[in-house]
């Protein structure tokens, strides 16, 4: 997959990272040449210097063969115009980072594919650790109305429990078993001991309850 981020700041560099070491090719635009500099020297990938709202710049990164286009920059106004430039061209998904939440509502207007709040999503994530400390991970889905959790089960009224007694239930359903590395889905036979991970698909507003009950 082709995928061009335009800004090298430390959102923009971390996400090449990543994409790069999923063997995905990658390409950066960044207008500051201290930041093309780094990029160049840390990253294996194509770096232009240059603005990513200039459709000159878009088309020398050869825009027309990016399967998606990222636009992780610092500055709202400047992602904004270089997504809607870039919707010109034949780009699958547009994703935009938005640093004021006020300004949500702008991209959504233009079409933008998703709209992502790197400083909301961090700051949400460590209100969940400092609120849900038992919870070893999650991962939000359908817009916050439902999360991924990871519990460790330490409630002695669950031990000795089959998952087929409590789940499914119309607020939660127990959707995997981590068991020695590996990953089990759960049938009428699995039953649950003391310190079995579980993964839980769970509404947001009974997870304080499956968390009680699991690890009381």
């Amino acid at each position: 997959m082709h995928i061009m981020i335009m800004g090298a700041g430390r959102v923009g560099l971390n996400l090449a990272s990543f994409l790069i070491s999923d063997s995905h090719d990658v390409t950066i635009i960044e207008s500051d040449t201290k930041l093309c500099s780094n990029a160049v020297h840390e990253l294996d990938a194509l770096v232009i210097c240059g603005s990513g709202t200039e459709t000159k710049i878009l088309e020398e990164a050869n825009i027309m063969d990016a399967d998606v286009f990222v636009a992780a920059t610092g500055n709202d106004e400047v992602n904004l115009l270089a997504c809607v430039l870039v919707k010109n061209y034949n780009a699958k998904k547009i994703i935009a980072r938005v640093s004021d939440p006020a300004h949500e509502e702008a991209f959504k207007k233009v079409g933008i594919d998703f709209v992502v709040s790197p400083e909301l999503t961090a700051a949400s994530y460590l209100e969940k650790l400092i609120i849900r400390p038992k919870i070893a991970d999650l991962v939000i889905i359908g817009k916050g109305h439902a999360e991924l959790l990871d519990i460790t089960v330490t409630n002695k009224k669950m031990f000795n429990k089959k998952t087929s007694e409590l789940s499914p239930t119309k607020d939660f359903i127990i959707s995997a078993i981590h068991e020695n590395d590996d990953i089990i889905i759960p049938d009428n036979t699995t039953i649950l001991k003391e310190g079995t991970k579980i993964s839980i698909l769970v509404k947001r507003h009974a997870i304080k309850q499956v968390e009680d009950m699991f690890t009381g």
